[in-house]
This record gives structure tokens, sequence and C-alpha cells, in this order.
């Protein structure tokens, strides 16, 4: 699997029920690089894709389960974090009620190549949330 943007190695993961609303499709997958989020087919996965893939791929600061997915899909956001803060902001609440320090991962978080400034959305997500 590959991001059609960067063409970087993409990790796929099933969006749980309560996620579906901020996710590009039911299975999505979040670039290795670039940090972009899209559907799952888009990146050339097919079949079932995992409940609780393994986002240390991404980066090691990904937690496991529900809140790391919440926080993959968050990420994807960010690249337009005024168009996106509703989602932003519910996908970080979900994060932290599923067990995640969002903050803390954001922190922790490495991406020297996403596809947005990663210390500006820093500072954006401490005076929004």
């Amino acid at each position: 699997m590959s991001c059609p943007h960067c063409d970087a190695d993409a990790v796929a993961f099933a969006v749980p029920p309560a996620l579906r609303e901020y996710a590009p499709a039911d299975a999505a997958a979040i670039c290795t690089r670039c940090l972009r989020v899209v559907p799952a087919a888009e990146a050339g996965f097919e079949g079932s894709a995992p409940a609780d893939p393994n986002l240390s791929a991404v980066d090691s600061a990904f937690p496991s389960g529900e809140a790391g997915v919440a926080l993959a899909l968050c990420c994807g956001k960010l690249e337009s974090f005024a168009l996106n803060r509703a989602s932003i902001e519910a996908l970080v609440r979900h994060a932290e009620e599923a067990g995640a320090d969002a903050f803390a991962f954001f922190d922790r978080l490495d991406a020297p190549n996403a596809a947005f400034d990663l210390d500006r959305r820093r500072a954006a997500l401490r005076d929004a949330i």
C-alpha cells in the first residue's frame, strides 16, 4: 500500500462506527510520511482493514486501539485546521475518552515531512482545546 499523494507506505485501518463521520471511508489509511488520511482503497489496500492496526509503523507515539484510530483521523484533518476545527476537537476528545493523552501524543509525534506544519498545529491545538 502506498500514499496516493507522496508514494510512501500507508497503514490501513477499519474506522469504528463512532468515528465514521470523520473518516473518508469505512476503511482508511494513513501515510507514514505526510500523515494524510485517504480511503484505504485509494492507497491500494484490498480486503478487510484491521480493527486494531499497528499505527506504530507511522510513529511510535501512536497509541493502540480506538484512541490511535481517532488520532490518525485527526492527523488527516490537520492540513486545514480552520476548516476542520470541529472535527479535530471531536477526535481529540474521543481519543482522550478512549484513554490517550492527545497533547502528549502531539508533543511526541515526529513527522518532519507531514503535509502540515506540525509545530504550528501543536500551538493551534493548545489554543483551541
